[in-house]
């Protein structure tokens, strides 16, 4: 193997690229580009076939065509108060096009007299003239530089200010340095599965010298992506099956069939399959790590409290750790009922619990089997006799050092770990956010659940009446309704008074219900106070921020109004729709909004389209792109430059069972160094929790 490697390329600072000394190489690090391995992993936004070029005065109308030209002229007119017109006009040697924008007058600035650009879109005839409405636009380089005549031409992105140009350049001198870049992915893997070489790769990436050669480059670099990340997490799975000593519970002891036969309800096929997947886990010498994610209403807290009857049939205890208080306080309500329909002692504790001090001794003899609690079950002075699996709900809303502290409570054996969350993931996301956790979804609703409608409306008067007139009559029939004010901004003080004062106004407005107010900033006793009134039927109608988001199982709720409903993202709208439609009752949600931006107007088209979480998951993926979803703190997934989880879904899969497979026949990748050196030098910190240090 020779050349130079990826990762001693990431530690080249991005200064010692000719052309990047000065301030461009300054911009390029703030712009999170630091390394020559970064600026040669940036791929081109697109590319420009400039071997094949069209005459302008050849252009085919009413097709979408890519073509170069000089710019002429440009100017700005506004010939009303809301609208811009830029127009310019291009040529090469054979004709002139105009071209023209509506209200995006910042291209007046982008277009420079004298330039040469691309230009991609339909072409029409326009008052017997050619012109293009609107097109995607690309400013190049003079044609006579080698990099940009007579051949494929990457349109890399400004980056920090540094124009596609220079960054072109940039690239170009870049690779001059640092070919050939030598592949450590082992080459019978890249045979078999008909990759080609790193070092051809990442050169066609750049410079192709056909268009048929930029495909094969990005799948390989899309498959080297995910192999990373992959291998990191295979080794971290290996290494907590081989280093953990788990307790290996037994199935039998009758909690657990006594349990389901005293539900009230038949479980569905998908619970019963978790039920198994989990005790079959539990049954394991090896700790369990498996993550539970189902729609609202699936089923989990019946999964969950299987696995808690598990440990205490077999002498141990179980713990529950939920984010908020209403949530803890949520599920010690649901589970209580069913714990003592077998014998088991439950309690619960928060940071505002009563009787603190008693509820930490019973935990600490073993009088109690199963706690319910928040961060309180991680804090100094919590004691376990014998805990044997802990349940965490809304993983995403948890660090994975808190779910490491509450697994270290346990004196003996490391305990059983089962995730929950009800933000639905699609299935190859949730391979690639918890790679290295056993994914059970909850795919099957209960018979008899009826979708909730969803209606989106103007913020008019109109409108507000009509949403105003369906809480009235489902009030009158004995229902109960929720209006959920908006995150104006990532403040609780701005919610709890954006809550406040719209709580004081519906009160004006239904001067004959009960209102009711709940947000953040309220004393834990005040929200407890008016959940209790909520679920005893003693309120109407709940003004409430979004800590109602998760953990509210009001089955008598059936109407939930969102205002400016395109502040939220898709997951949270999914959810706060998710607290009505509980119960056996049609329910409606009203989805109030103005939508200023094409990704607010889609998130709301697809609210309302389905009921399906998963669907929309991905849908959510689309819209906001998988670096907005993921953010930073997902280790490995904000260094995907190229690979796209939704539409590189096949690659991987492939590359996770290759990952999978060389860790178990080689734990540490002893015999695999560079792909080692790779992973700690291409994921950086992310690699240290991830992979062995």
């Amino acid at each position: 193997m020779t050349g130079r490697s990826l990762a001693y390329l990431s530690a080249v600072p991005i200064e010692e690229v000719q052309g990047l000394s000065g301030k461009r190489g300054a911009d390029l690090r703030k712009a999170g580009i630091t390394s020559v391995a970064d600026l040669l992993l940036h791929a081109p936004r697109r590319y420009v076939d400039r071997s094949r070029t069209m005459p302008l005065a050849e252009l085919p109308l009413g097709e979408e065509v890519t073509v170069i030209g000089t710019v002429e002229k440009v100017s700005l007119r506004r010939p009303r108060r809301n609208l811009t017109i830029v127009e310019a006009k291009v040529s090469d040697p054979s004709g002139v096009i105009a071209v023209v924008w509506f209200n995006q007058p910042f291209r007046e600035r982008q277009l420079i007299e004298g330039s040469e650009v691309a230009l991609s879109g339909k072409v029409e005839r326009f008052r017997g003239k050619l012109q293009m409405s609107a097109p995607d636009i690309d400013v190049l380089d003079r044609p006579s530089e080698s990099l940009t005549t007579g051949r494929v031409m990457p349109v890399h992105p400004t980056i920090g200010g540094v124009a596609p140009g220079y960054v072109r350049r940039a690239v170009h001198n870049a690779l001059g340095r640092a070919r050939p870049i030598s592949d450590p992915v082992p080459q019978e893997l890249v045979d078999r599965l008909g990759l080609i070489g790193r070092d051809q790769a990442v050169a066609d990436l750049h410079f192709p010298e056909e268009f048929d050669r930029i495909e094969p480059a990005r799948d390989r670099l899309v498959f080297d992506e995910f192999f990373r990340l992959e291998l990191a997490l295979a080794a971290r799975k290996h290494r907590q099956i081989a280093a953990a000593v788990g307790i290996s519970h037994s199935r039998d002891g009758g909690l657990v069939d006594a349990f389901i036969e005293a539900l009230p309800y038949t479980p569905t096929g998908a619970q019963m399959r978790a039920i198994g997947e989990v005790q079959t886990d539990m049954a394991s010498p090896h700790p369990m790590h498996r993550l539970l994610q189902g729609e609202v209403g699936s089923g989990k807290t019946a999964v969950a409290m299987a696995a808690l009857l598990t440990a205490v049939q077999g002498g141990h205890q179980g713990a529950v750790m939920a984010p908020t208080e209403v949530l803890a306080e949520q599920h010690h309500l649901g589970l209580e009922p069913l714990a003592a329909l077998v014998g088991v002692r439950m309690a619960l504790l928060t940071g505002s619990s009563a009787d603190r001090a008693g509820v930490l001794a019973a935990v600490a003899d073993g009088t109690v089997d199963v706690v319910v609690g928040t961060h309180a079950l991680i804090q100094e002075g919590v004691h376990f006799a014998r805990l044997g699996v802990a349940v965490v709900d809304e993983q995403h809303r948890f660090g994975v050092h808190q779910r490491i502290s509450l697994k270290e409570k346990a004196s003996g054996p490391e305990p059983d770990l089962l995730i929950m969350t009800a933000t639905p993931i699609p299935r190859t996301l949730a391979m690639t956010l918890y790679g290295d956790l056993d994914v059970t979804m909850l795919d099957e609703m209960p018979k008899g659940r009826i979708p909730v409608a969803t209606r989106v409306v103007k913020p008019d008067v109109p409108s507000l009446e009509a949403a105003y007139r369906l809480v009235r009559s489902e009030v009158a029939a004995g229902r109960q309704a929720f209006v959920v004010c908006p995150l104006v901004e990532d403040s609780d003080k701005l919610e709890a008074a954006s809550a406040t004062a719209e709580y004081q106004r519906l009160q004006s407005v239904f001067p004959d219900l009960r209102v009711g107010l709940l947000h953040g900033q309220m004393r834990s006793s005040d929200k407890e106070s008016v959940m209790t009134a909520m679920r005893a039927g003693e309120i109407d109608l709940l003004v409430a921020t979004t800590v109602i988001e998760v953990g509210i199982d009001l089955p008598n709720a059936t109407v939930m109004i969102i205002e400016d409903a395109d502040r939220f993202g898709l997951s949270q709208l999914h959810q706060l729709r998710g607290r009505v439609g509980r119960g056996s009752h049609e329910s409606w949600c009203i989805l109030i909004a103005d939508p200023t931006t094409p990704e607010g107007e889609a998130r709301l088209e697809a609210m309302a389209s389905t009921n399906d979480g998963f669907r929309l998951a991905e849908e959510d993926l689309r819209i906001r792109g998988q670096g907005t979803v993921f953010g930073a703190k997902q280790a490995g997934l904000a260094d995907l430059r190229m690979a796209d989880v939704l539409r590189d879904v096949a690659v991987l899969i492939t590359a996770r069972r290759e990952a999978f497979e060389l860790v178990a026949g080689d734990p540490d990748l002893a015999g695999h160094p560079a792909l080692a050196e790779e992973i700690r030098a291409l994921l950086g910190e992310a690699a240290e929790w991830l992979f062995i240090s």
